[in-house]
């Protein structure tokens, strides 16, 4: 029977907490009125990412004075380093803070940093003298002054990092998965959730780029600092609706004592029946049964089945006392067969994100050497990444409206792609991306040839920045179904506990493709010596070579990534042919 609706709204919850720690009350928190103040700060974050960093090439060549290959390493390192610590805040939130003070102490460490960077770009002594007119060198950053840009930096990278790896989850936290109506109300949220994270990008790559490049950095990352104060307090001030949830540990915790059980075991045999071995149904009265989902036994990586093996327990008033180091359940085992499985996946994309890093280095600095004017108004070079988030959202319209209609009617299904092809689809724009990047480079320089411009790393090309379109549509795209595939990838196949761990897996694709970027292009400008392909003055230099490095690289790994995703058996399909159903958790495209 049916509660009445005002029973229904007053009833606490079982698995949510108020800011006391009283059971939370379905009509007095959670909901919208909670979401939107989290939206709020994960708005501010791309902001502010995103501001600094698509630019940021741009003042290191410009202000800092430096030289082309250090300051594209310097930007994909910062960004590698926000996304790889989404690792350590999911560590952390898991295990010991807790999502909503993990969020709130990141996004202080984030406005710190950009308040330095901030007071970097005021103080005179905390930059280099401006070049002389007309002169050739410039005085470069000092060891002083780059390590006061260091420090703002990777402050903000590690907010950013803290505070990606819990918003998402927390803003989930708010809505109650077993009601039908804030089911569906969760849906909205990640929809609007993506939805924002735009927004910001969008912001960033337009106004905050335009007031950098014309009202002075200043007042560009002073807009960032105080965006993310305002965010934090807006978020604070809805401590009091938010609804909480107990901390349920790493499960790299449930990884590691997995791989230590059975290195401790490594001398045994295993027994031919695996049913003999250790499984949650032998820990009578754990809770923890109803959270799983017993997994079937697999074939794959038998030795990690020797942590099941029963030896040596302690039996005490008729039940196993397990030491999780000594012994694991075959559900465990299985669930972090589930994680290596994802591996080949994993590193295969890693190639496209550091196609991706090139959209926020090299094509910005080719954008600054070409002609921007759209009659008497000049775009600001890293503005054109405007055409790469643009072109996200409509590959996600044309996918919604185009895509998932053929493939319901001529393939009949109506799920559209698989995660494993809309990679796929991803991978193949990144190779024709870096294609027309090459072929736009060679163009660049020939212009540059007819008119003389080659020893004049200043000089304005007499040809449109638009050649450059064609590779940040491209990129864009790819990133619509790269991004959207890995998401739903990594979802679906991991483990039901490991979600928050997943999602950071995924992110580490992101961090580990801009550290490629970054140990590629030092050994580029090592080998090619003193004919540099990545050359500080770039009509000198040969930067479509390094296009063309990067289209082999991205078709080898597609030959590999194809090779595993063909042998790759789905989780709902394993379930399946056991007679295991699974729930549907896959994100759309929206």
């Amino acid at each position: 029977m049916s509660l009445p609706e005002t029973q229904h709204d007053t009833k606490t919850l079982p698995d949510a907490w108020d800011y006391k720690g009283r059971p939370a009350l379905r009509s007095s928190s959670g909901g919208w009125s909670s979401a939107a103040m989290i939206l709020g700060i994960e708005a501010v974050e791309r902001l502010t990412t995103l501001g600094i960093a698509v630019n940021l090439v741009t003042y290191l060549t410009g202000t800092m004075h430096l030289g082309n290959a250090s300051s594209a390493n310097n930007v994909t390192n910062f960004l590698g380093t926000s996304f790889m610590l989404t690792l350590l805040g999911g560590f952390v939130a898991d295990t010991f803070l807790g999502r909503y003070l993990t969020i709130g102490i990141f996004t202080t460490i984030q406005a710190m940093g950009v308040t330095i960077l901030t007071i970097s770009t005021i103080i005179p002594s905390l930059q280099p003298p401006k070049c002389e007119l007309g002169s050739s060198t410039c005085i470069p950053a000092s060891g002083k002054q780059l390590m006061v840009l260091y420090i703002a930096l990777y402050m903000t990278a590690l907010g950013t990092g803290g505070l990606k790896s819990s918003v998402s989850g927390f803003g989930s936290d708010q809505f109650d998965e077993t009601d039908k109506k804030e089911r569906g109300q969760m849906i909205k949220f990640f929809n609007w959730f993506f939805f924002f994270i735009n927004v910001g990008s969008l912001g960033a790559v337009t106004i905050l780029v335009y007031i950098q490049d014309n009202l002075g950095r200043e007042w560009g990352y002073g807009i960032c600092a105080c965006a993310i104060v305002i965010g934090l307090v807006i978020f604070l001030l809805g401590t009091r609706k938010y609804r909480f949830k107990k901390l349920v540990g790493s499960p790299l915790t449930q990884i590691a004592s997995v791989f230590v059980a059975a290195l401790r075991k490594k001398h045994l045999e295993l027994p031919s029946d695996p049913s003999l071995l250790f499984n949650i149904d032998d820990i009578p009265g754990d809770g923890n049964k109803k959270a799983k989902q017993r997994l079937p036994h697999s074939k794959e990586y038998r030795f990690l089945d020797k942590a099941a093996i029963k030896v040596n327990d302690v039996e005490s008033a008729g039940f196993t006392v397990v030491n999780k180091w000594n012994l694991s359940t075959l559900t465990d085992v299985e669930e972090v067969k589930l994680v290596l499985r994802m591996l080949p996946t994993w590193a295969t994309t890693i190639m496209f994100w550091t196609v991706y890093a090139q959209m926020t280095t090299f094509s910005v600095s080719q954008a600054t050497t070409m002609d921007r004017h759209i009659g008497k108004f000049e775009i600001p070079p890293a503005s054109l990444t405007l055409f790469f988030v643009g072109s996200i959202l409509l590959t996600c319209v044309f996918y919604d409206r185009v895509v998932i209609p053929i493939t319901k009617r001529v393939l009949n299904n109506p799920q559209g792609l698989s995660p494993l092809q809309r990679i796929a689809v991803g991978l193949v724009l990144s190779i024709i991306a870096m294609i027309a990047a090459a072929l736009t480079e060679v163009k660049r320089l020939n212009v540059a040839h007819m008119h003389g411009l080659t020893n004049d790393a200043n000089a304005m090309i007499p040809l449109s920045v638009f050649w450059l379109v064609p590779q940040f549509l491209l990129v864009g795209a790819g990133e619509a179904f790269t991004y959207i595939g890995q998401l739903d990838f990594f979802l679906r196949e991991c483990p039901k506990g490991m979600k928050t761990m997943s999602t950071g897996l995924f992110l580490s694709t992101l961090s580990l493709g801009f550290f490629v970027s970054s140990i590629l292009v030092t050994i580029v400008h090592k080998v090619t010596g003193d004919k540099p392909w990545l050359a500080d003055n770039l009509n000198q230099g040969r930067l479509y070579d390094f296009y063309w490095l990067l289209a082999i690289l991205s078709v080898l790994n597609l030959m590999i990534f194809l090779f595993f995703s063909r042998r790759y058996v789905y989780k709902e399909k394993r379930l399946a042919d056991v007679g295991i159903e699974m729930e549907d958790s896959g994100p759309a495209c929206h």
